[in-house]
């Protein structure tokens, strides 16, 4: 079981955590929002933290998701962040949404780097990619400039929208764009008989397909991760899952992979996590990854 963190982070900075809370720096701007599972005390004073921020969130009295930011001086309401690494190099658009998100998970750059480095790594073959719950894209990104055919499927409109101004704004184009529920989708790629080299799925502990869909992790996952091992190619394949829901263990994980890819397969599992310029390590999600690529 591993513990993984991103190792460059230019335009990010995990500055202080505690108190159900986070302090992050977004390339010239920062904020604090929510985080519940920074159950311990912060290391600087709550009035440090109010000094620094330039924006921060507040969530609604009578709901756990949403809320509103509230926002200093010439604090701008969207704004653009970059990731580098090797010959990767990302853009994004970032923004205070009224689910605390602001359009990244800086947690996700070491998977960035896995799919751009296995992807080069496939010679015989323009490879293909199929990213689940792809939300603003940067997963589709690194793999569309590694060369990838990339269908990116997501039930919201609006996000795919930020994904694709995230797409120019990196120089990048032709990724295939799906508004639809996940589960739908693999099921009828299922039927098609269709495979990718690569599959990515980042799914939510629930949520609501275009269609009214219910998507509830506990008890759509098994039947997503069995479709997503027929789709999965023989050859040339990576495979990348990503977790963020209080209580699910990485062996769950685990038996999953095992259960669907085989008892033999060689995969990566733990957590992800960013540490704070504390040395305190905030858990970010559990994941599991595995590729036969050799690179």
């Amino acid at each position: 079981m591993l513990l993984l963190s991103p190792e460059q982070q230019t335009d990010y900075q995990l500055i202080d955590t505690g108190g159900f809370e986070k302090l992050e720096r977004f390339g010239p701007y920062i904020l604090s929002r929510p985080e519940p599972q920074a159950i311990w005390d912060k290391s600087l004073s709550d009035a440090e933290w109010e000094q620094r921020s330039n924006a921060v969130f507040k969530r609604d009295k009578n709901s756990q998701e949403k809320g509103q930011w509230v926002a200093k001086g010439d604090m701008p309401e969207r704004w653009i962040t970059q990731y580098r690494s090797g010959s990767l190099h990302l853009r994004a658009k970032l923004a205070l949404s009224s689910f605390k998100h602001v359009g990244i998970f800086p947690e996700q750059a070491t998977n960035w780097d896995f799919i751009s480095k296995k992807l080069s790594g496939i010679k015989s073959e323009k490879p293909s990619v199929l990213n689940l719950f792809a939300y603003t894209g940067l997963a589709s990104l690194a793999a569309k400039a590694a060369g990838a055919d990339v269908t990116h499927v997501d039930a919201v409109k609006q996000v795919i929208s930020w994904s694709r101004e995230n797409m120019e704004l990196s120089g990048l184009q032709n990724i295939r764009w799906v508004v639809e529920d996940a589960l739908k989708f693999v099921q009828r790629e299922v039927r098609r008989g269709n495979q990718y080299n690569g599959i990515i799925l980042d799914p939510p502990a629930y949520g609501r397909g275009p269609d009214g869909e219910k998507w509830l992790l506990e008890e759509n996952l098994n039947e997503i991760l069995r479709l997503c091992a027929l789709l999965l190619k023989k050859e040339n394949y990576f495979f990348i899952i990503n977790l963020y829901s209080l209580g699910f263990s990485a062996l769950i994980v685990d038996n999953l992979i095992k259960a669907h890819f085989g008892q033999d397969i060689h995969h990566e599992y733990g957590e992800l996590f960013i540490a704070d310029t504390f040395g305190k390590r905030l858990p970010l999600g559990v994941f599991s990854r595995f590729s036969d690529i050799v690179n």
